[in-house]
Parts: structure tokens; sequence; C-alpha cells
């Protein structure tokens, strides 16, 4: 199915059921090509196990997210900042 960014606010039941149905559904904006929609696997067991996944623990061995607080403040303060 394709459908539009439009078609996506005024007709999102009929490309939900499009997707119970097992169809990609294609996403244009303007013509062009900007998604894929792909409905997922229902069978859980056939997705493979979060800890295998290659995004899963890849912060295991940083020790500065410990204060998560005092993390997220140094990296959203100015990079002229004096410490």
């Amino acid at each position: 199915m394709e459908a539009t960014t439009l078609d996506l606010r005024r007709r999102m039941a009929e490309v939900l059921r499009a997707l119970d149905r097992r169809e990609t559904v294609t996403i244009l904006h303007r013509g062009k090509l900007r998604a894929l929609l792909v409905a997922p696997d229902r069978d859980p067991a056939a997705r493979p196990p979060v800890a295998s996944l290659p995004g899963f623990g890849m912060w295991r061995d940083r020790e500065d997210p410990a204060d998560v607080a005092g993390h997220v403040r140094r990296l959203r303060r100015s990079r002229h900042h004096a410490d």
C-alpha cells in the first residue's frame, strides 16, 4: 500500500488494517519515498533476545553515567562553561 503523510492523518485506520494484513506501507511526502512501515512479527519467540542486539550493553564499561543527573547536566552545559 502507498500512503501520503496526509493519509497518515486522515486514513490511519486504513493504514493500520493494511499492516494487520502484513502489507508493507510505503510513505510518500511530496511524491518522494520517505519511509516504509512494516508490521512486526506477531510471534515473540521469533524475535531475537534483547541481549543479542548490537546496542545492548554498549555503555556497560563506562563509569560517568553512574550519576545520571550529573551526566545529563554536563552534556547540556555550554561548550564555554568554566569548570
